[in-house]
């Protein structure tokens, strides 16, 4: 695994970073080699095997705003411990969270805190909650770079690879290099040796390739080592860290041993048919529901990335065969449910989605995507939407389709589900999470829950069974039975 990851740094090629600087400074007398060892003195790089800090402070729930354009929703960081294994690639974050504003995705409660632990290890990467794992494909490139950017990192990547030196300001060097298919990096190095900043470029299966900066800041000496002990970062130009580090530890004894789950990743795809000509795409994280009209097929999201959506798009393929995906309906624009958009147009499909979605759409698909290119970029297919604000009909005779906007919820202002009238079937994406079977129900309803039946019972809408986007199909009562509220005879 991470011979993988080394073997990409040592065949990195030179990246230009004018991109960053701008105009051209003269060059410096040292050589890149030459600045990275001195770097890596004065830092104690060489000497770092491994390294566990913990810190506190603030962060964002990356794509995961209420408005498509917004910044991401603000959460509080009580504390994160970053274990990382230089010699191996492998990396643990264990953070525990809370909401700092109600509204947004991410996943987590609106109040109290919640526990994560992420982890990467070479070409693989999971989350771990107690003791079950679950494979994370979607996040390995980011985690494979933020590892490689932490400041002792950098200069490991970068002394293994291809890189190239300019001369910055006040007496700093620019280093320039990249970790093919995984990040392109410029690091600010002072004239002091130690890392000031790194500059980075990451893909995205929303943004494609995506600015990141990250600034370190006060240096303190810690077991031989230098570490800042201020840790901030921007993603596409918005804030999503600032960290103050509150304990270093140099070359602790780590046991991060990779589980048989983060080893054995596949897309699975499970089809379900719930009615005539309408089946509930499962197997993973994130579901789809694939629906065949006269002349076409409809799929209602497209979720994570290429992996997965490409899988969907081919078993929706051995399903109907030879009728084509004319029309991706995309649910909202939080991440996870978006990342799989750019897929569906390489497939010619037109995406639907909620007027407020489009815009940002395409604005992210108009950035290249040099590092990772996906379905779309080597198809050189360009995005057509269409779009609306409150209620859509995207059917024909033979099978109504109706989408509407959900309103008033704290998720996303720009949601919207699916409904077949003939069918009675309601599909939907983050308002209803069935929970498991024989759960009691909550002492207090979910905001989100509540939500989706005032919007149900405000467009008086028939409903028998729910198709969720994440976890079962499940009558409606259950919805009714989470919010403490009984179902309309």
């Amino acid at each position: 695994m991470q011979a993988a990851i080394l073997r990409s740094i040592r065949s990195g090629v030179v990246v230009g970073s004018a991109l960053w600087l701008g105009a051209c400074a003269a060059p410096p007398r040292e050589d890149a080699p030459t600045v990275l060892a001195r770097a890596s003195q004065a830092m104690g790089a060489s000497q770092l095997d491994t390294l566990k800090y913990s810190a506190e402070g603030t962060g964002t729930t990356f794509g995961q705003a209420y408005h498509a354009d917004a910044v991401w929703p603000k959460i509080t960081l009580h504390s994160v411990t970053r274990s990382i294994d230089y010699g191996t690639g492998t990396m643990r974050d264990e953070v525990v969270m809370s909401r700092a504003e109600p509204l947004g995705g991410g996943g987590y409660p609106l109040s109290g805190q919640q526990r994560n632990d992420q982890f990467v290890s070479g070409e693989l990467a999971w989350n771990q909650a107690g003791t079950i794992a679950t494979a994370a494909p979607r996040a390995l490139v980011d985690r494979v770079h933020q590892l490689w950017i932490t400041p002792h990192g950098v200069l490991k990547a970068a002394q293994r690879g291809a890189a190239s030196v300019r001369a910055g300001d006040a007496g700093a060097s620019l280093v320039s290099f990249e970790l093919p298919s995984r990040f392109s990096a410029t690091v600010t190095i002072g004239a002091d040796g130690l890392v000031r900043r790194v500059d980075s470029i990451v893909p995205d299966p929303v943004l494609g390739d995506t600015p990141v900066v990250t600034i370190y800041d006060d240096y303190r000496e810690s077991g031989g080592i230098r570490f800042p002990t201020r840790v901030r970062q921007s993603i596409a130009g918005y804030g999503v860290l600032d960290l103050a580090v509150k304990d270093v530890q140099v070359n602790p004894s780590l046991a991060l041993a990779v589980p048989d789950a983060a080893r054995n990743v596949a897309e699975r795809v499970t089809a379900e048919k719930v009615a005539e000509g309408v089946w509930f795409l499962a197997g993973g994280s994130h579901n789809s529901v694939l629906i065949e009209l006269q002349d076409r097929l409809v799929l209602v999201e497209t979720p994570l990335n290429d992996a997965r959506t490409g899988a969907v798009i081919g078993h929706a393929n051995t399903l109907v065969p030879g009728k084509p995906i004319r029309v991706a309906v995309n649910s909202h624009q939080h991440f996870d449910h978006a990342g799989g958009v750019r897929t569906a147009v390489a497939e010619g499909a037109t995406i639907v989605t909620h007027a407020d979605n489009a815009a940002y759409f395409e604005k992210a698909f108009a950035q290249p995507n040099r590092i990772l290119p996906d379905a779309m970029a080597r198809s050189g297919k360009k995005a057509t939407f269409r779009t609306f604000t409150d209620k859509l009909e995207i059917g024909d005779a033979s099978r109504p389709i109706e989408l509407h906007r959900i309103v008033g919820g704290p998720h996303s202002e720009s949601i919207v589900m699916v409904y077949l009238p003939k069918e009675k079937l309601l599909i939907e994406a983050d308002a209803f999470t069935p929970p498991a079977p024989n759960t009691p129900p909550p002492a207090v309803a979910n905001a989100n829950n509540v939500n989706l039946v005032d919007n149900i019972e405000r467009l008086k809408l028939t409903v028998d069974r729910i198709l969720p986007l994440h976890g079962r199909v499940v009558p409606v009562a259950d919805l009714y039975a989470v919010t403490l509220r009984t179902p309309p005879r």
